[in-house]
């Protein structure tokens, strides 16, 4: 028997084809659905088992946007443990047959400590208020990132201990393996959260315009695809990607159209201490009210305008649905090539004709990024809601040098008369 240190030591030099194999997920498809469809070929049961699936999450979506912000944040919440759990699971898997000591427990304490990080910063930038109200919160507001590093070393410490000889290579292997499962679904699921407060329609824009790539490229390749696009992904092809691109772009401006109308869309996510919800109650910015455009001369003898009234953002969304539309795709296509490394179809079984929920959100998290860069560059200025807020939680003394320092300030531009008493 070869010792299992000449293996670890060759692990470096090993080919895909060595990599151990996953079990195979198992056909969750309802049994209704096998009946109902079962005349039909493959390629076609395929074709209906994910169309009326992908209907179905659809609903759901809209159900849970009627039902409010916080519901949606639970979602996210809900959709980036269950992405965890199938990334772990796949390298848990993989190497079970190590038994590698506390590999799993450890995992999730880590999931635990990184969440418990990100949203107490969200508490703490978005709930200044609620907190200052309650004694015990103060305390871990204001020690949040000592008490996250704390947390954190706990664990680091943990998986030092749990080092054993002759599996040194491999759990670090595994070690860095949940740092970036973290990096991938935490991280980003945290930017989903915050592009929701500056508007839901930060939300919904991109994320709908991944899914309306999704399914119209899907639709384009199907009936008409002929030329394959990479070969990470061989079911994709040209033909579904250029369909997809003009789809979502059309999609998008649209869909911004009918969004920004309505402020439950376009106001910033507020938290409401007196009333302890969310509101979404504001004056749309310039982004949001209708203004005058000029056609560019070339599109003029086409359309036969020579202006157009359209929303700001509208011009904003044909940049998120390129992106869906053009980069977006990458995100899904490095998710091939991971499962392509582990001989595996898809990540898990839990949506038939789908597979796991990493396979539908793989997309998401590469966009969620993009919009977060994009709002922090192009678009977020001064918030003054949120300044208001951190000058309410200072000390009086604090709060009198800065109204101090901004009467000075704006009795030197000439806003203030300098007889004005405090």
């Amino acid at each position: 028997e070869v010792d299992l240190e000449e293996r670890l030591g060759e692990l470096d030099l090993r080919s895909d084809s060595d990599v151990p194999d996953v079990p195979p997920p198992t056909d969750s498809t309802p049994e209704i659905l096998k009946r109902a469809l079962s005349g039909l070929s493959a390629r076609w049961k395929n074709w209906w088992i994910r169309g009326i699936l992908t209907l179905a999450m659809i609903s759901v979506f809209f159900l849970v946007i009627y039902l409010g912000s916080f519901m949606l944040m639970l979602l996210v919440l809900s959709i980036q443990v269950k992405c965890y759990h199938e990334i772990i699971t796949i390298g848990y898997r993989v190497y079970h047959s190590y038994d590698l000591p506390w590999f799993r427990s450890l995992s999730w304490y880590f999931l635990l400590c990184v969440n418990y990080f990100f949203y107490g910063e969200t508490v703490a930038d978005y709930f200044a208020t609620f907190v200052q109200r309650r004694e015990q919160l103060q305390f871990l507001i204001r020690y949040h990132r000592f008490i996250s590093f704390a947390l954190y070393l706990t664990g680091f410490c943990m998986f030092v201990l749990s080092l054993v000889k002759k599996h040194y290579r491999l759990q670090f292997y595994m070690f860095a393996w949940t740092h970036v499962t973290l990096l991938i679904t935490v991280t980003q699921s945290h930017l989903v959260i915050q592009n929701l407060f500056e508007g839901m329609i930060w939300f919904l824009v991109p994320i709908s315009s991944v899914i309306c790539n999704d399914i119209t490229a899907y639709i384009f390749g199907f009936f008409f695809g002929r030329t394959p696009l990479i070969k990470l992904s061989p079911k994709k092809t040209w033909e579904g990607f250029i369909g997809g691109f003009f789809s979502t772009v059309v999609f998008g401006f649209i869909f911004s159209y009918f969004l920004a109308q309505h402020q439950y869309f376009v106001c910033p996510v507020e938290y409401n201490s007196e009333s302890n919800r969310f509101v979404t109650e504001c004056e749309p910015s310039e982004l949001f009210q209708m203004k005058k455009y000029s056609v560019p001369p070339l599109l003029q003898a086409v359309l036969g305008w020579e202006t157009v009234n359209m929303y700001p953002f509208q011009m904003h969304s044909i940049a998120l649905s390129t992106f869906a539309s053009l980069l977006g795709p990458f995100g899904g296509f490095f998710a091939s090539g991971f499962k392509r490394a582990f001989k595996i179809k898809d990540f898990a079984d839990t949506i038939p004709g789908h597979g796991g929920i990493m396979d539908r959100f793989d997309c998401q998290y590469l966009m969620a990024t993009f919009v977060h860069v994009y709002i922090t560059s192009f678009i977020r200025g001064p918030n003054p809601s949120k300044l208001l807020k951190q000058l309410l939680i200072l000390q009086p003394e604090q709060q009198l040098s800065v109204y101090k320092t901004l009467k000075s300030h704006l009795v030197g531009k000439g806003i203030l008369q300098p007889s004005l008493r405090g």
